[in-house]
């Protein structure tokens, strides 16, 4: 899929054209990022409580660092709770470079956000980043009442790979059946890593396109391909062929971008499951586009829609614990 300068909305292609260029796949520039993502380690939000942790791994896995942010003041009331996963193709970022769309969910409704440090591919492949962000959501439900939260609005949200992990958390936890979760939004998740799409195949849009797609599965997948594995549907939930019992679900794509089209196919999975799925398509968008111009028009559509989907759960939806 060629992406050209005139498909892109006019309020998105100066950026674009901006990123394009440094948009080339490498591990050099991966560790490049990561290497500053690094350093904003224990920044805080203005406005938030901000407190850092560290919690047990996954069955005596190292342990996780995490984020914790509340309202400042809270009352005594139980707040929902949302376990916050950082996108970065599962090899980049931290929780706290994604501190304006973490403040955007604290701002729309009071609750509490944990966002989990998860291990990055570039040194620890599949299964690290799921055992992580799975401990993390063990660890909500275990410590709700400690945390002042409601262990019946347990909410699982990430974008980009932390929407891959989202997706893989809410199958997970519906298997194992250790934690329910009221409501999920794997925003343009990356979730398919077979790359075998329109929209996945040559796409040269800004941000993330085919050939970063291909090197950061390459290496969340690195151990399971190494081993001649089969890819299980927790590594990429496009695999998945059960989508009943899920929770009701709300997600948005661009239709530039290289998750288009395995977005949309798990749309209409969950709707053929019976699961409740709000689903947006942005036209002219390239992957990212709310995150990288804000301000953009489109992107204020993009960013009201899944938060009008977030305030409308929590006062909809609710999962009691069965245990």
């Amino acid at each position: 899929m060629k992406v050209s300068y005139k498909m892109i909305d006019k309020e998105l292609r100066l950026i674009g054209l901006l990123v394009k260029p440094i948009s080339r796949a490498s591990l050099r520039l991966f560790k490049f990022v990561q290497y500053f993502a690094v350093k904003s380690r224990g920044a805080m939000i203005e406005g938030l409580d901000c407190e850092e942790q560290f919690i047990g791994g996954y069955e005596n896995d190292e342990e996780v660092r995490i984020r914790i942010y509340k309202p400042l003041n809270q009352s005594d009331k139980p707040l929902p709770i949302v376990l916050y996963c950082h996108g970065g193709g599962y090899a980049l970022t931290v929780p706290e470079t994604s501190a304006p769309q973490i403040k955007a969910l604290l701002d729309t409704r009071d609750c509490i956000v944990i966002a989990p440090d998860y291990r990055k591919s570039i040194e620890h492949p599949y299964p690290a980043a799921l055992n992580d962000c799975y401990a993390t959501l063990k660890w909500i439900k275990d410590n709700a009442e400690k945390l002042g939260a409601r262990s019946d609005q347990i909410m699982v949200v990430g974008h980009s790979a932390g929407g891959g992990l989202t997706a893989a958390i809410t199958l997970l936890a519906r298997d194992k059946k250790e934690v329910n979760i009221a409501f999920q939004m794997p925003i343009y998740p990356m979730i398919d890593d077979r790359g075998n799409t329109p929209s996945a195949q040559d796409n040269d849009s800004p941000f993330w396109n085919t050939k970063l797609n291909t090197l950061g599965w390459d290496l969340y997948l690195k151990d399971l391909k190494s081993r001649n594995e089969d890819i299980p549907v927790y590594a990429a939930p496009a695999r998945e062929t059960d989508y009943s019992n899920l929770p009701p679900t709300a997600t948005f794509v661009g239709d530039l971008e290289p998750f288009k089209d395995e977005t949309i196919a798990y749309v209409e999975n969950l709707k053929k499951a019976g699961v409740t799925t709000k689903f947006k398509l942005y036209k002219n968008c390239f992957h990212g586009f709310d995150a990288v111009v804000p301000k953009a028009k489109i992107s204020q559509k993009a960013n009201k829609f899944i938060l009008d989907e977030f305030s409308y759960a929590i006062d909809n939806y609710f999962s009691s614990q069965s245990n």
